[in-house]
């Protein structure tokens, strides 16, 4: 027996029907679960979902390969707690890649909350290794406020910026900071922001050739993902990467733990190594959950429009 169609097609308008007037509470639980189940699967398994970092991320990365054993990265920890969540997993696998090439790391921040963040990530991501040494392999210079007025200042004259460290040792005293007169004497800036002042008044004040005096300053960005698309224009004429929001830290993340994997073959990698790309497995998931519901939800608009037309 043929199937009649205007059966089938009110069959498929009461399904379309249900779903249009379906509880949103069952959306708000569909929700909880694409959350918080890759955040028990993560946390059970201890396997995250790939990454394939995008060019400015792996720019991001080579700039720091580059860079020969001793070499010294001055990084600006310009964000604060409330920005944390976003900028503090890219902020530690910055300081982790450092400190696997044996870079002489200075940390710095022109945002006052930034100052006690610098001091937690070398404690987190050094901690007590003997090969590290404080004044000789790395260096908190702590807060200056200033804004610009800093950036300026460190381009001529870094010492009168920081007279001190954040422990208080005059910056003539730190065996580190021996040589260190102006910004272009390190061999990397890497700023981490989360606004104003942050990366892009580095490139506008810092790095840029009549800042100086034509000498090039190669220089990484990480920034929360409203700023990003103001960076994106200088990349990668002024920096040679940019990281962009947790998903650039995931992305950066890999990398870097990619190549521990091959320096230690089957030592597992710390759960705080690897924090930015757990971050993206609940992301993904609601954020696929998101577009299906879109999708269902323009079905159903589209399709009521067509019954009314037919009526």
């Amino acid at each position: 027996m043929a199937s009649n169609p205007h059966n089938s097609d009110a069959r498929h308008g009461t399904f379309l029907s249900r779903l249009d007037s379906i509880d949103r509470r069952w959306i708000f639980l569909m929700m909880a679960l694409a959350v918080a189940g890759p955040i028990i699967w993560v946390g059970i398994t201890g396997k995250t979902f790939p990454e394939t970092p995008t060019p400015a991320v792996q720019g991001a990365f080579d700039a720091i390969e580059r860079l020969p054993e001793g070499s010294r990265v001055l990084v600006s920890f310009d964000f604060d707690p409330a920005s944390a969540g976003e900028l503090q997993p890219m902020a530690t696998a910055i300081i982790h890649h450092c400190a696997m090439r044996k870079l002489r790391i200075c940390g710095m921040t022109l945002w006052a909350p930034g100052g006690p963040l610098i001091g937690a990530t070398f404690t987190d991501v050094i901690g007590n290794d003997p090969s590290y040494v404080y004044g000789v392999n790395f260096v908190d210079l702590g807060y200056q406020a200033g804004n610009e007025g800093v950036m300026k200042q460190v381009g001529t004259d870094f010492p009168r910026a920081f007279p001190s460290d954040a422990r208080s040792t005059p910056f003539a005293q730190v065996p580190m900071l021996k040589d260190i007169h102006k910004l272009t004497d390190f061999d990397l800036l890497v700023s981490v922001s989360a606004g104003y002042p942050g990366s892009k008044e580095w490139i506008q004040y810092g790095v840029s050739p009549t800042m100086t005096g034509g000498k090039p300053l190669p220089f990484v960005a990480g920034a929360t993902g409203v700023q990003t698309p103001q960076l994106i224009p200088y990349y990668p004429g002024q920096m040679a990467g940019v990281l962009g929001a947790i998903k650039g830290a995931a992305e950066y993340e890999s990398l870097v733990n990619t190549k521990l994997r091959s320096m230690d073959s089957g030592k597992p990698i710390a759960p705080k190594f690897q924090e930015a790309q757990r971050r993206m497995a609940p992301q993904l998931v609601a954020h696929v959950l998101m577009v299906g519901l879109i999708v269902v939800g323009n079905v159903i608009y589209f399709a009521g429009r067509r019954k009314g037309a037919h009526v």
